[in-house]
């Protein structure tokens, strides 16, 4: 008796994540606020940490797209229907990253928040939009969730480049999704310090989440890697932190180096190129005249397999302001910008403003598809 704690719970997935979600409610009492004994249940839950690095005990799937929670409430927020709180489980250490959004799993929000009755459908047949107040960060994000016979429609013909099968699309708008000025340091281009090669042209933003962008031939890239070519590669991957951490610094996100390895979640970091042909990751061609510019991006130490949703909501941002290492890859600025990925290529708008000299954010827009998985009770050995 009393060996495990069962939970309601849904399996989901968003975008090109997929995570556990949970109603608050359902949470044992002790991990409805926040604290030790919430960050202890999901990382049993998810099975972490794990030096084998594969969550086998537990409802991780051993990668960054794969090790996440999300907890959904009724919102507390005027004119919003929920809100949304997201945990990047780490995979291989005893922490859980609260600092940033998920900008995948945003996609499956007002879905599971319709299937598990948190709110209610008000049309039969149409889009049901869900306005999400994302707690992480405290920014709007508007869900077009789309709706057949009242029940939340999945099967579509909408295919995301990352997921296998197509499905039913959904449309995301992040509102306001910088958190006051667009740059934080007031420069579109920044140079920092990082021991391997000194000086380093960088593009520090905040829009989605806090990324750090660098130019692929700066640090030895193309632009073209797949997850092999980095993942398999310490010596990069040293570098690459070492930038991430660089960046954070002058971002003021951390005030000493050392800092960054209990920071895994953000900032992001990204490296840009000009269009180029390439072979995705699932064999497709990719050809350089379907594409604004090539980006790779990092998540949790590890190259992420397509792109995150919020380092989107960043490169969309940093597109569409001229003289960005971004916009500059794309060959200018340009308010709806395809790039291509490792698993292919995805197009994201942006409407950005210069208020008073300082660049701002005023949404930024994508389609994802979401999918519940399964839906019961996830058992975890008492903690």
């Amino acid at each position: 008796m009393n060996q495990y704690i069962e939970i309601p719970a849904f399996f989901v997935r968003g975008g090109t994540s997929n995570g556990v979600f949970f109603r608050l409610q359902d949470l044992p009492p002790q991990a409805q606020t926040a604290g030790e004994f919430r960050d202890r249940l999901l990382l049993r839950l998810i099975g972490s940490p794990d030096p084998y690095g594969k969550q086998i005990d537990g409802m991780g799937g051993g990668s960054s797209s794969t090790s996440k929670a999300v907890i959904i409430s009724k919102s507390t927020q005027k004119d919003h229907y929920v809100d949304y709180l997201f945990g990047q489980v780490s995979i291989d250490k005893s922490f859980v990253d609260w600092s940033g959004n998920c900008g995948n799993l945003s996609a499956a929000v007002g879905a599971f928040a319709i299937e598990s009755g948190l709110i209610a459908v008000k049309i039969y047949n149409g889009i049901q939009e869900v306005k999400i107040w994302q707690a992480n960060i405290g920014k709007t994000i508007v869900a077009q969730v789309p709706i057949e016979n009242g029940c939340v429609k999945e099967q579509g013909d909408f295919f995301l480049d990352g997921v296998t099968f197509p499905a039913a699309e959904t449309k995301l708008s992040f509102l306001q999704p910088s958190d006051g000025a667009l740059f934080p340091t007031g420069n579109t281009i920044d140079e920092i310090q990082v021991p391997e090669i000194g000086n380093l042209k960088t593009t520090l933003i905040s829009a989605g989440i806090p990324t750090v962008f660098v130019n692929a031939a700066d640090i030895g890239l193309t632009g073209r890697e797949l997850q092999n070519d980095i993942n398999n590669n310490s010596n990069i991957l040293k570098l690459l932190e070492n930038i991430r951490a660089a960046g954070a610094l002058k971002m003021g996100l951390i005030s000493d180096l050392s800092e960054i390895a209990n920071r895994q979640h953000t900032p992001k970091i990204a490296w840009v190129a000009p269009s180029s042909d390439y072979i995705a990751s699932s064999g497709k061609q990719i050809l350089s005249n379907e594409i604004n510019l090539l980006v790779r991006a990092m998540s949790m130490g590890k190259m992420h397999h397509a792109m995150m949703g919020t380092a989107a909501v960043a490169i969309a941002a940093a597109a569409a302001v001229p003289n960005t290492l971004v916009s500059n890859a794309a060959g200018g600025a340009i308010e709806s910008v395809c790039f291509g990925h490792p698993s292919g290529t995805l197009t994201v708008g942006a409407n950005v403003v210069k208020e008073n000299g300082q660049w701002q954010a005023q949404s930024v827009t994508m389609s994802r598809s979401a999918r519940v998985l399964m839906r019961g009770w996830v058992r975890v050995p008492c903690v």
